[in-house]
């Protein structure tokens, strides 16, 4: 099945955007926090982080909340931490500190906090009121949009998870400047998904920029376009399904490296060799020329380090993708491209498909 879906860029001024019954904010984004919180009426609220945001983004709400009183819930930053174990010891942390229905839960971090919080408030009491406050380019861009909420369990990223759009996203450029350039890069590959997939012109922008900077209207841009598509598709049923393109071989890739590697990959790393062999699969499959094809393997070489993947490892590759959330009926499924700024969605792929798309990525060492 083939969708188009091009909407040039969407404004030039970085105005609120009205998502799926909240809206997203990013003009004085903290102090938007603040104005919320009192309009909510809420009879106590609590801030979900893990050390890293505890450390450098909380003092920055904290001076956007004044006096308010809050209690500050922390878990350890990774990956790793987006389990059962800590989701239980988050709602136990609630229930310690009396959080009734009328409570909110503030997300303040990255991905990781934003699946993991999401989903802890979405199922306590069945359910409480929560916000995001992305902190990382990769949350604000991608995680922290779109009313996914989501555990891993053995690894299998968000398998499961809810459906629960939070009451309100809040952006604020100025955590970007407390990221290293490798969390930077990593949500760049997010944006340039972004484009890859809706629209030709936003990718040829993101190409010939400086990506290591990305612009607040850089980020706006992303944010709407996935905004869009969200509101068009919230349950990911048709045209929300253009997201997951590099996603079936990446989140494999990335759950591969986290069991492996000591220093495993980033979701951003392992997203961009994901988009380089679902782009060669689009190549054979869905009419992606070979020129575009060339083009999106040079980009994303260039701005991502080459990782080794073996024949030995393919097994097990393929192991992760069939457990894939993704699939339809047993089979891998795959969104892909058939061309820049276009998506073809729901590409049943096979074991000898996906192999030789992880061999075109070996081959460009």
């Amino acid at each position: 099945m083939t969708e188009t879906y091009n909407d040039s860029l969407i404004a030039d001024t970085m105005e609120t955007l009205q998502s799926n019954n909240y809206n997203i904010y990013f003009n004085d984004a903290l102090a938007e926090v603040a104005r919320f919180i009192e309009q909510g009426k809420y009879s106590r609220f609590f801030v979900l982080t893990d050390e890293n945001t505890g450390k450098y983004c909380l003092p920055l709400l904290r001076e956007k909340l004044g006096d308010a009183d809050f209690d500050l819930i922390e878990i350890n930053a990774g990956e790793e931490s987006k389990d059962i174990d800590f989701c239980i010891g988050v709602w136990k942390m609630l229930i310690d500190f009396g959080a009734d229905r009328k409570s909110l839960l503030i997300n303040l971090g990255g991905g990781v906090v934003s699946d993991l919080g999401g989903f802890a408030a979405s199922t306590f009491k069945r359910g409480i009121d929560f916000v995001h406050v992305p902190t990382t380019l990769l949350s604000q861009v991608d995680a922290s949009v779109g009313g996914k909420t989501g555990i891993d369990i053995d690894s299998i990223k968000n398998i499961i998870g809810t459906f629960t759009q939070p009451k309100a996203v809040f952006i604020d450029y100025e955590f970007l400047k407390t990221l290293p350039a490798r969390q930077i890069l990593s949500g760049t590959a997010e944006m340039l998904k972004h484009g890859l997939i809706c629209d030709a012109e936003y990718w040829s922008l993101l190409k010939e920029s400086d990506l290591s900077q990305p612009t607040g209207e850089m980020v706006y841009k992303s944010v709407a376009i996935k905004n869009k598509v969200v509101l068009e598709d919230p349950h990911e049923r048709n045209i929300r399904k253009s997201l997951n393109f590099g996603h079936t071989i990446g989140h494999a890739v990335e759950t591969y490296s986290l069991i492996n590697d000591e220093d495993s990959l980033s979701h951003g790393e392992a997203i961009a060799i994901g988009m380089i062999c679902e782009a060669y699969l689009s190549y054979k499959k869905t009419g992606l020329s070979l020129d575009e094809l060339n083009e999106i393997t040079d980009v994303l070489m260039e701005l991502y380090p080459f990782y080794q993947l073996r024949d030995e490892m393919n097994d097990e590759l393929l192991e992760i993708m069939k457990k894939d959330k993704k699939n339809l009926s047993g089979n891998i499924n795959c969104t892909l491209l058939s061309k820049i700024g276009q998506f073809n969605i729901d590409n049943i792929c096979t074991s000898d498909e996906l192999i030789e798309s992880l061999q075109y990525y070996a081959s460009l060492n």
